[in-house]
C-alpha cells in the first residue's frame, strides 16, 4: 500500500529536491515574483525605518518638548507606515494570484497525468486517496505558496535588517540579545522535527480516511444487504481515531512553538532592559536609542518564531507535494511501437498465441493460452471466479500487456496497432459499468462523440434499450446522476 511509503522517515524524502520542484511551478510568474520581492523589501524597509525614527523623535523632540517639530515627524512617520501597509496589501493580492494560478496548473497537470496512467494504477490505489491529493494536498501547497513563501523571505530580510540596526545602535546590547538565540534555534529544531513527522503522517492518514469513506459510500447497498453497518462504523472509528491522534500531535507540536519562543523573547527583553538601563546611567546611552533597541528586540524574536512556524507549514506542503509528485512520476501507458498502424476496417478475427500473463512480476496466472475466435462468431468464456475471463478481456484493449506470446486481430499483432485505434474499434461492457452525469443520449454517444441522434437511437435498438429509454420521462434527454441511480425511479413513473 502506498500509505506505507508516505509514513516512512521523519520528513519528506529528498525534501530540498521536492521544494525546488515545487518552486519551479512558479517560473511562469517570474516577473510577478520579482515585483512581490520588491514590495517585500519596501514593506520591511518602511517597518524598520518607522521603528528607528523613535530614536530621533524621543531624543530631539519629546525630551526637548519641541511640539511643532514633533507633529511634523509624526506625519512623516504615518506616511512611512502607510507606504508599508500599501506594499503589504498589494503583495498579498499578487501572491494570491500567483498561488491560485500555480495550483490551477498543478491540478491540470495532475489530472492530465492521471488520464494516461495505466489501469493497473487505479486498480491498486484507493480512489478516495487519489481524490485527496486533488483537494487536501493541493490545499496545503496553496497555503504554503500564499503565505509561507513571502513570509519566509520577509522573515529572513527582517531578521537581517533588525540585526544590522541593533548592531549599529549598540553592539553590547546586541550581544545580550544573541545570548538566547542558540537556545531558540535548538528548541525550534526539536519541535519542528517532531511536528514535521506527524504532519506527514496526518496527510497519509487523511488520504486513507477519504479512501475508506469513498469506498463505503459506493458500497452502501452491499453494506445494508449484509447488515455490516456496525462493522463499518467500527472500522471507520479506527481510521478516524488514527487521523485524530496524528492531527493532535501535529497541532500540539506546531502550537508549542509560539509560547516557547515568546517566553524566550520576554526573557531576552528583561536582560536588555537591565543592561540598557545600566548603560544609560553609567555610559550615557541615549534614552531614544534604548527605546528603539527595545522595540527591535521585540521584533527580533518575531521573524525567528515565524520561520519556525513556517517550517511546519512548508513540511505539510512538502508532504502533500511529494504525494502529488508520486503520481506525476509514475510511468504512463507504454508508448505505441514506432511502426504501429491505425486500423481502418476490421473483420474481427481474434487470436491468442501462446500467451503468458501476470499482474505482478514473477506470479504468472495465465500460462500458454491459445485461442482463436473467428470473425462474426459469438463465444462465451466460462469458468470459476479467478479463472482469467476478465483478464483476457482486459488484455484485448491493452488495459494490461502480456508477458509473452502474442495477440492478433485479423492476423495483425495487437502490439503493432496503435492503442487508441484498437480501443476505438471495440465496444466493451465491463462487469462494473459506469454512467457519467449527463443525458442518456450523451452517455450512449460517449463511445463515438460524432455520432448523430439517429445513430444513437439505432445503437439503443441493437441493445434492446430503446423501449426502456422511451418510457423515461424525457426519453433520450433524461438526465442521469450518481452513476445512473435515478434510472429506476425515472422509469417507474411511467
Amino acid at each position: 500500500m502506498e500509505q506505507s511509503e508516505n509514513t516512512k522517515g521523519r520528513k519528506p524524502r529528498e525534501a530540498m529536491r521536492t521544494l525546488r520542484r515545487l518552486i519551479s511551478y512558479l517560473a511562469c510568474d517570474r516577473i510577478l515574483l520579482i515585483v512581490v520581492f520588491i514590495l517585500i523589501v519596501i514593506g520591511i524597509s518602511a517597518d524598520l525605518a518607522g521603528s528607528y525614527m523613535l530614536r530621533p523623535i524621543i531624543n530631539d523632540y519629546i525630551i526637548p518638548a519641541d511640539l511643532p517639530s514633533l507633529l511634523r515627524m509624526l506625519i512623516l512617520l504615518a506616511a512611512i507606515y502607510l507606504t508599508g501597509v500599501a506594499a503589504v496589501w498589494i503583495r498579498s493580492f499578487m501572491l494570491n494570484r500567483i498561488s491560485q494560478r500555480t495550483v490551477h496548473w498543478m491540478r491540470t497537470k495532475l489530472f492530465r497525468k492521471m488520464e494516461y496512467l495505466p489501469i493497473s494504477y487505479f486498480d491498486t490505489h484507493q480512489h478516495g486517496d487519489l481524490m485527496s491529493r486533488y483537494t487536501n494536498d493541493i490545499d496545503r501547497i496553496s497555503d504554503a505558496l500564499t503565505d509561507a513563501l513571502s513570509d519566509m523571505f520577509s522573515s529572513v530580510l527582517t531578521l537581517t535588517g533588525i540585526f544590522i540596526l541593533m548592531l549599529y545602535i549598540s553592539p553590547i546590547l546586541t550581544l545580550v540579545t544573541l545570548v538566547t538565540v542558540p537556545l531558540m534555534i535548538f528548541l525550534a529544531r526539536r519541535i519542528v522535527l517532531k511536528s514535521s513527522r506527524y504532519f506527514k503522517a496526518q496527510q497519509a492518514s487523511l488520504g486513507d480516511l477519504n479512501g475508506y469513506i469513498e469506498e463505503m459510500i459506493s458500497g452502501q447497498k452491499v453494506i445494508k444487504i449484509f447488515g455490516h453497518e456496525l462493522q463499518v462504523e467500527a472500522e471507520f472509528a479506527v481510521i478516524n481515531t488514527d487521523l485524530q491522534d496524528k492531527s493532535l500531535k501535529a497541532q500540539f507540536y506546531s502550537g508549542l512553538m509560539m509560547p516557547v519562543m515568546q517566553n524566550l523573547n520576554t526573557l531576552t527583553y528583561v536582560f536588555i532592559t537591565i543592561v540598557g538601563s545600566i548603560l544609560a546611567i553609567y555610559r550615557g546611552f541615549d534614552i531614544g536609542g534604548l527605546a528603539t533597541f527595545l522595540q527591535y528586540s521585540r521584533q527580533f524574536g518575531r521573524p525567528i518564531n515565524e520561520l519556525a512556524s513556517l517550517y511546519n507549514t512548508i513540511q505539510a506542503a512538502l508532504a502533500g507535494a511529494e504525494r502529488i509528485f508520486q503520481i506525476m512520476d509514475k510511468k504512463p501507458e507504454p508508448a505505441d511501437a514506432p511502426n504501429a498502424i491505425d486500423l481502418q476496417t476490421i473483420q474481427g478475427e481474434v487470436a491468442l498465441d501462446h500467451v503468458y500473463f501476470s499482474y505482478e512480476p514473477g506470479k504468472t496466472i495465465l500460462k500458454d493460452i491459445n485461442l482463436c475466435i473467428p470473425a462474426g462468431k459469438k463465444i462465451a468464456l466460462v469458468g470459476t471466479t479467478g479463472a482469467g475471463k476478465s483478464t483476457i478481456l482486459n488484455m484485448l484493449p491493452r488495459f494490461y500487456d502480456i508477458e509473452a506470446g502474442d495477440i492478433t486481430i485479423d492476423d495483425v499483432s495487437l502490439y503493432h496497432i496503435k492503442r487508441d485505434s484498437v480501443r476505438e474499434m471495440m465496444a466493451i461492457v465491463l462487469q462494473d459499468t459506469h454512467l457519467f452525469t449527463g443525458t442518456v443520449r450523451e452517455n450512449i454517444r460517449y463511445g463515438r462523440l460524432e455520432a448523430t441522434d439517429e445513430e444513437v437511437e439505432q445503437a439503443a435498438h441493437l441493445t434492446s434499450a430503446h423501449s426502456f429509454i422511451k418510457r423515461l420521462q424525457h426519453g433520450y434527454d433524461t438526465m442521469l446522476v450518481n452513476d445512473g441511480e435515478n434510472l429506476t425511479r425515472a422509469s417507474g413513473n411511467y
